[in-house]
């Protein structure tokens, strides 16, 4: 079973709230990735961060992203996402778009 990061521990790892790096350094053995739609977020960060910040964000996501498998969007993630989505919608325990796309590539895993 793999760990798949989530935008928001990469995030607090930038803002140095959480050593990241040293984390990833330390989970030797282990099956460590990100989920394409996580991807988008955090350049989509970038993206919008004014020149002071950009270039470091840059780096630091290029830094991270290149220790990480992708896990790209794939058929078998969009039935997966179509059938979470249904059901969650159902039950009226939907959670956000992009955080139903994240746990949709987790369980097509």
């Amino acid at each position: 079973m793999a760990i798949i990061l989530d935008a928001d521990v990469i995030i607090k790892g930038e803002k140095g709230n959480f050593d990241l790096i040293a984390w990833l350094d330390g989970q030797t053995g282990q099956d460590l990735e990100i989920a394409a739609i996580t991807i988008a977020e955090l350049w989509h960060g970038i993206e919008r961060a004014t020149a002071p910040h950009r270039a470091r964000r840059e780096r630091y996501l290029r830094t991270i992203v290149e220790r990480l498998e992708a896990i790209p969007y794939t058929e078998s993630t969009a039935l997966v996402h179509a059938e979470l989505w249904a059901n969650l919608e159902s039950s009226g325990n939907m959670i956000g778009a992009h955080d139903l796309i994240l746990a949709s590539a987790a369980l097509a895993r």
